[in-house]
């Protein structure tokens, strides 16, 4: 019997190769970790995988999750390796968990389950806190592997108070000892691996007290010494989240510009529609597009990061949050396990009784007085992303002359407790996803805004990359296969300056996948209690990928996972 030649050989694909082009029917073979071979592969594999009638891509590149503190506690990076991620970029909007003193542990925890939803209790267990300089956080992700690759931001909040202590908090502006101190600490930790710094400008981002993210009105001399700290490392990109609903806001990209420009570096944000109108008439969104396209073209490379579909509430028994989540019966009832608090709700004393009460009073949660029935949909199974304007819950209560309220809670109630409403917030105020296409079609958007690992209780968007495929390729036509692909492979890895992966070549990281795309589709979300201390959160995962491969090691096949766990910690590199 012949020995393998080859570790792995995927024969007989269409293979993707990630710059964009048509693709290929060849054989990949794999040899310790790297791609060996394209083309008709003689030699046999230890393990080959037959990907005829199938697409074949490199693994998806994802630039915007929140896993700071799941990368800690967890082998696993669900849900993005279950939608054929091989590699995430944590440390985005300016949060995370260094560098931090003992005394400000807690503080950061605050902030990162105001803005990111990840509750406390679970980070105050998982979190062993072996750490103090970023450098340090790096060297313990070091020592651990996972399903997929680990890189990680420098966050601006934990550097500020880091420096600042309580002025920090306090949003004093920094001195220019402050700021020098900072410039010192984003060098050393680029060039301890930090892949760039990030950073908030938004009034949402606020811990559950109420207080603003510590970065929010850092000054223009703070915003320099940040990216010039990057230059003094020799690389790193510059992330931000501005406050899109402002029509000012050209003023805060303004600072960024000369920020960019006086260090060299390159600067990324984040881009949704917020209903806002600029000076000009136009959506705000098209205006800061507009805004960077020109900025770019003078020198400064600065460019949006974007979803594909609409940024979305997932509203349930089982989620977080929900319409009637601050009544006081429902927050009495709130502890108990699902049957039981479906049992009592379906009484219809207690119905009455909950949507008599108060809907805000034992609520923390600020963004439910702005959310209306008019913007809420039944989500169904299969998910439905899409809704009509017509099918709104407010809808459906006036043509069967009920309460809105009154349909909200029986949609609660479907399917044993575990239906869920929709409230698509961001991208879709004209009822579809043009806005989104219309932002994919900007050749200088990055595909991104999936916040894997944030927002457990009630956003999950981190299967972006499955959307993109499922959405803009097979339903609506809009994106040809390999144009997608593009923009989930080299275009994102390319960003942060990866070099060895993100394309199908030789010697090129074997990070691919194995993808069925008339088989591929969402799964139902549904609730796992997996989280440190029993923490919830909301998981959804997908049909049709084949294989997924990770540094030539299969990690998941039929969306299975094979236990395999070649993941590691990426650091940039000059």
């Amino acid at each position: 019997m012949t020995s393998a030649q080859f570790d792995l050989v995927i024969r007989g694909g269409d293979v993707h190769d990630g710059d964009g082009g048509a693709p290929i029917t060849a054989d990949v073979a794999v040899l310790d970790g790297k791609i060996a071979e394209i083309g008709d592969v003689r030699g046999a594999g230890r393990e080959e995988i037959d990907a005829r009638g199938q697409i074949v891509t490199p693994g998806f590149v994802d630039i915007h999750t929140h896993y700071d503190g799941q990368a800690v506690w967890d082998d696993s990076i669900a849900p993005s390796a279950w939608h054929g991620v091989t590699t995430v970029l944590m440390g985005n909007c300016g949060v995370g968990f260094a560098p931090c003193k003992p005394e400000n542990r807690k503080g950061l925890i605050d902030l990162m389950e105001g803005v990111e939803d990840i509750p406390a209790p679970v980070m105050h267990e998982g979190l062993p806190w072996n750490w103090e300089s970023f450098g340090d956080y790096l060297d313990v992700l070091e020592g651990r592997s996972w399903d997929i690759d680990v890189c990680a931001l420098l966050p601006h909040a934990p550097l500020r108070v880091y420096v600042m202590g309580d002025r920090a908090l306090r949003l004093e502006p920094a001195t220019p000892d402050d700021v020098a101190e900072m410039r010192r600490l984003v060098a050393e930790a680029v060039r301890a691996g930090a892949f760039g710094v990030s950073t908030s400008r938004s009034t949402a981002h606020r811990n559950l007290a109420g207080e603003f993210t510590p970065t929010l009105l850092a000054r223009e001399r703070e915003l320099v010494g940040l990216a010039q700290g990057m230059a003094d490392g020799g690389r790193g990109f510059l992330e931000f989240v501005a406050e899109v609903q402002d029509p000012d806001v050209i003023g805060e990209f303004e600072m960024m510009r000369r920020a960019l420009r006086k260090s060299g570096r390159p600067g990324v944000y984040s881009l949704v529609q917020s209903g806002q109108i600029g000076a000009d008439g136009k959506d705000l969104w098209r205006d800061l597009m507009e805004y960077s396209d020109e900025v770019s073209a003078q020198g400064v490379d600065l460019r949006p990061v974007v979803a594909p579909r609409s940024v979305g509430l997932l509203l349930g028994l089982e989620g977080s949050q929900h319409p009637f989540a601050g009544t006081a019966t429902y927050h009495g009832m709130a502890h108990l396990p699902l049957a039981e608090r479906v049992a009592r709700m379906s009484d219809p004393r207690v119905k009455e009784q909950i949507l008599a009460e108060d809907r805000f009073e034992f609520s923390g949660w600020a963004l439910l007085k702005n959310l209306t029935y008019e913007r809420m949909y039944r989500f169904g199974n299969p998910p439905n992303y899409t809704p009509d304007t017509a099918d709104s819950l407010a809808a459906i209560a006036q043509r069967a002359g009920r309460r809105p309220e009154d349909v909200a809670y029986d949609v609660l109630l479907e399917d044993d407790g575990l239906g869920f409403i929709h409230v698509p917030f961001a991208n879709y105020a004209s009822g579809d996803l043009r806005t989104c296409e219309e932002m994919l079609a900007n050749p200088r958007s990055i595909m991104g805004l999936g916040d894997g690992g944030a927002h457990v209780g009630f956003i999950l968007d981190a299967g972006f990359q499955t959307w993109m495929l499922t959405y803009w390729v097979k339903e609506r036509g809009v994106l040809e296969v390999g144009e997608a692909v593009r923009r989930m492979t080299s275009d994102t890895a390319d960003v942060m300056g990866l070099r060895d992966r993100g394309r199908i070549r030789r010697g090129l990281r074997a990070d691919l996948n194995v993808i069925d795309l008339d088989q591929l589709a969402f799964g139902s979300p549904y609730a796992a209690y997996d989280l440190p201390k029993g923490g919830r959160r909301l998981l959804q995962k997908a049909a049709g990928y084949t294989a997924t491969v990770v540094a030539g090691e299969v990690t998941y096949r039929d969306g299975e996972a094979t236990g395999a766990r070649p993941g590691r910690l990426v650091r940039s590199a000059g």
